[in-house]
This record gives structure tokens, sequence and C-alpha cells, in this order.
């Protein structure tokens, strides 16, 4: 079988844009952006399971804390969730003062009117209209022609001023986006916005956000940036509009296209911190951030702890984070390549005593990511840890998770240097014991525990021994995991946990597989915990790991005996 004749099947979908003195192309990106993250709602609305309210909640305090400033948080008038969230923001005064919450509104008048309430009270927000122009939604979606497109965003922009002249306590920012933009005549879209922006009065002190999506992908990131240029030239009131991009990937191209469209003079970019998003996702903006500052640019967002993003990314969505993603992946400061590797090393030994970073195969420095050195230096064959994972999964049916499999691999490696030797699947299996769960009795050790519910709290109380003396300690949390980091009372989080069965039947036992984070330092470690009580090997893999934690010299053995008194 063979692909259609696209010729008979498919045509071009964009205007093609007269620009023959455009500017872009000597162009370059030497400050950041404006950033918008619609990982909330964009990216919300493309997940199996949408999140509750606690996942929100949790992605909205990374995002602060990554640094974004313009955040949507979701579409409240179509959504109850994302009405009682942005409430919950509100209420609570979770909103910073420097951050401008952004609500999704179709061009209808009853949906603006929701839209205004879920927001009373707010000290700053951006309320955002679209409604699409192109031909394709005119003609198929909306049954309407050029002036009947222009008129439901006229509509809908007059009702957006009516309704916020109701709620003079909140600073108002309107935004409005023409859908599909890259697939609309621009003739149409500059007349449709420049209407838009005479409702709003947009001026340099009363600034006006224009977006310009490419919806759906429909064209090479150049001609996008040419309809972009078109648009900086040739809209008026240009003075008070923020040219915002708004780049979805289905053609592979986001990346490219916002970073051209930058060039073309747009402000400000939207899009999720992985690229999530419908289809094949919006443009990923932890990668447009990172190209920048590999090329000495702030971008004024903190990856500097990017493996806690990814968690709480992944948590969030249930969308895994691929390892080869640019910057984010487990493997993508990793080298399997013999020549790589030998490069690489020969790099460092150049890099030490220079300020400017310049690696082969290693365009940014992965300790400013919060990464170490260890995968870089330390490199292994694929086939090496493949080996090892299809061992441990064949003979005792575990599935280690592939950042422990990383570092597990090195292990092995250092083990079978030493020795000269073929390692078996047995030695494998008690060397992970040894490095990750044999550690539960170092410095802490647990002697009995006792867990309960007290009004809707998980309690833990333990008899552990630290340090040789016997101590008494009681946590409570919403699970047995956030009990037992209240009872130890140290300056650690948990990265990630998994849970899995190693045997069945009567010998059934239960893996812990926990990663905790010391706070304010980005170092981390793995431990685990074999019982045949679930909770019970999840406080062993809790105890295994802050020794593990305690014997790299992450945690002080001042910190422990201070907790435990």
């Amino acid at each position: 079988m063979m692909l259609a004749d696209p010729s008979k099947k498919y045509r071009r979908m964009y205007q093609r844009v007269d620009l023959p003195d455009r500017q872009w192309p000597n162009n370059e990106i030497t400050k950041a952006p404006i950033w918008m993250s619609t990982d909330l709602r964009d990216g919300n609305q493309a997940i199996f399971e949408p999140m509750d309210m606690e996942q929100k909640f949790k992605m909205f305090q990374m995002l602060v804390k990554i640094g974004f400033k313009n955040i949507e948080i979701g579409f409240p008038s179509a959504s109850q969730i994302d009405f009682d969230f942005t409430r919950k923001l509100i209420e609570e005064n979770h909103i910073p003062d420097d951050v401008y919450i952004e609500v999704l509104v179709q061009a209808r008048d009853h949906l603006i009117q929701r839209t205004f309430e879920s927001l009373a009270g707010t000290k700053r927000a951006i309320v955002h209209i679209y409604n699409s122009n192109a031909p394709t939604f005119r003609q198929k979606v909306l049954n309407v022609d050029v002036a009947g497109a222009k008129q439901l965003a006229v509509n809908a922009a007059s009702k957006v001023k009516e309704y916020a002249t109701q709620y003079p306590e909140t600073e108002w920012v309107f935004q409005y986006s023409p859908e599909c933009f890259s697939a609309t005549e621009l003739e149409v879209a500059k007349d449709v916005c420049d209407a838009v922006t005479e409702i709003w009065e947009a001026s340099p002190s009363n600034k006006v956000i224009l977006n310009l999506p490419a919806t759906v992908e429909v064209s090479t990131p150049n001609v996008y940036a040419d309809q972009v240029e078109w648009m900086h030239r040739n809209i008026a009131r240009r003075d008070g509009v923020i040219i915002s991009v708004h780049c979805h990937n289905d053609r592979g191209c986001g990346i490219a296209a916002s970073e051209l469209a930058i060039m073309a003079g747009a402000d400000r970019v939207e899009g999720c911190v992985f690229g999530n998003g419908e289809r094949t996702g919006n443009v990923d903006v932890a990668a447009i951030a990172l190209n920048m500052y590999s090329q000495g640019v702030a971008p004024n967002l903190d990856f500097s702890n990017i493996n806690e993003i990814i968690a709480t990314v992944e948590e969030c969505t249930g969308l895994p984070v691929h390892p080869r993603h640019p910057y984010a992946g487990d493997l993508v400061f990793t080298a399997f390549s013999g020549s790589h590797q030998d490069a690489i090393k020969k790099g460092f030994e150049f890099q030490k005593n220079e300020e400017v970073w310049d690696m082969p195969y290693l365009p940014i420095d992965p300790k400013d990511l919060g990464r170490d050195y260890d995968a870089v230096i330390r490199v292994n064959s694929q086939s090496g840890k493949g080996g090892i994972a299809y061992l441990l999964e064949a003979n005792y049916n575990v599935v280690l998770p592939r950042r422990i499999q990383i570092e597990f691999s090195q292990t092995v490696q250092k083990r079978t240097d030493e020795e000269g030797t073929e390692i078996t699947a047995q030695e494998i299996w008690k060397l992970f014991k040894e490095t990750y769960v044999d550690t539960k009795d170092t410095h802490y050790s647990t002697k009995n525990y006792r867990l309960y519910d007290n009004n809707g709290k998980q309690v833990v109380e333990l008899e552990v021994e630290v340090n040789g003396e016997t101590q008494q300690l009681r946590g409570e949390g919403n699970g047995p995991i956030s009990a037992m980091l209240d009872a130890l009372q140290l300056p650690i989080d948990v990265l990630s946990y998994e849970e899995r069965g190693i045997s069945s039947g009567a010998n059934a036992k239960a893996l812990a597989l926990v990663e905790l984070q010391v706070k304010g330092t980005g170092k981390s470690a793995f431990g685990a915990g074999i019982h045949d009580n679930i909770v019970t090997s999840s406080i062993e893999a809790i105890i295994a790991c802050t020794n593990r934690l305690i014997d790299q010299g992450v945690l002080s053995t001042d910190q422990v005996i201070a907790a435990a008194v």
C-alpha cells in the first residue's frame, strides 16, 4: 500500500506573504520574550484524565517557582473545576503580586459574564477571547462570511470591555486570538485585530495582547515568521500592542516557528513547559528558554532543578518526559558511543580552566540544570544497561525506572571493571540490594512502627535507632509517605515513588523505590525497601534513601541528630 497522490488530496492552507524586504532573517534573539504558560489550560485539556484541584494547584505553584508571570489557569466559564480553581487561587491569596492569571473564553456573551464572575476580587488578570476567521472555519464551522466573523470578535471585545467596568478593583489586560491565524488571509486577520484594538483603545499606557496562533501548523517556520513580521509592520496601534505567538507542533516545527517569530517581532510566547497540548502539542517552552540560555541570553525562567520540574509535570499530567527530550530527557547528557565518550572526556580536561562552556557534544552544562556529570563521564554501552534491566526483569520481575537504571548501570560497570569477569543475574540483584536496600541500617534503622488513621490523616509512630540511640518519632500526613517524612523532620522532599510486586503466591514481596531530594541543594538519591507488607517496604525505602544521602554527605549528621532530638 502506498500513500495517496498528495496533489489530488491536499492543498496549501496558507496565504503566500509578499515580503521581499523581510527583516527577520538578519535578526537575532537578544532578550527573552514574555512567557505565558498554558499548561493548566491547553496542556490540561490534552491529557487522558484532566488534573484535579490538588494537581492543578501543584502545577500552578511549580509555574510560579519557574518564573512565569503570565499563567493561563483555565476556562472557568466552561468547566466547574476551572471556576472553582480560579476562586481558590483568588480567595486563598495564592497569586503573587507580579503574576497575571489568564483565563480563556469563547466570544459568547453568557460565557464572558461567567468568566468575570470567576475573576471577581483578583488584583490583575488577562481575559483572553478568541474566534476563528480562517476560511475553513468561516465556511464549515461558523457559517459566516468575513464580515460575520469580524462581528463576532467586535461583539465579544465590546462585552469584555463592558463587564470589566463592573470590577474596577482589578487591573485588566485584554487578549484577542484570531484562532488559526496562520491559515487566515493576512488582510482579514489584520482587519479583525485592528477592530478589536480600537474597541479596547490600545495605547502605550493600555497594552492589548494580540495572540497570533498557529493553531494548526500548516507551513514551514519561515512562512509563519513572514506572517508575524507582516502583522508587526501593518497592524494599527502597534505601540499599544503586545504581539504574542502560540505555536502547535503538527509539523514538528513549533520551536523553530516560535524562535523565528520572536526574530520577526513577537513580544510574547505561549506554550507548555515540556510541550504538552492537543495533537502533537504546544510549543516546548523549556526548549526555547534553554536554547536562549545556551547562547548566552538570560531566559528569565529557572530550570536549575529540572528533575524536580519533570517529576511534578509527570505526576500532574500522567505523561512521561521522553528520555531523548531536549535538555530534560534522562539520556540527553549520556553518550553511549565510544568516540563520543572519548571526545567528552578530553573536552572536560580543557574545560576545567575555561569560563565559557565549550564542550564536544554538550551544548549546555548539565550542572546548570541540576544534573551531575556521572552519566556523562562514566558512559555505559546501551547493551550493557539494557542487559542489566533485562536480567532483573526476567529473573526477579523487577522493572527499574529509567533514571535508576542509568545510575545502577554505572555501579554494575564499576564492579565488572574491578573484577574483569561476567556478572550474573544473581550477582546483579545482590549488588542492587547492597546499594539501595541494605543501607536502611547504617545511620537510621527502624525497630517497629504503628500506622493508623486520625480524622482522615495517616499517623505513623515508630521507634528508630539513630546513630546508636533509640528515639520515638511521630508524624502525620495524607498517606504513609508524607507521615514518615513528617516524623523524620529532615529537609527532604519526595521526587518520585514507585511500588512493584517482585514475586507471587506465598513468597510475594513488595518493592518500594523512592527518590528523595535535600531541599535547597538539588541533590537527590534513590533508596529501596523489600518486605511482605508494602507500607513496611515504603518506610524502609525512605530510611535507606535517607542513609544514602547521609553517606553521600548531602545530609549532615548534625541535621540527623537535631531532627531526632
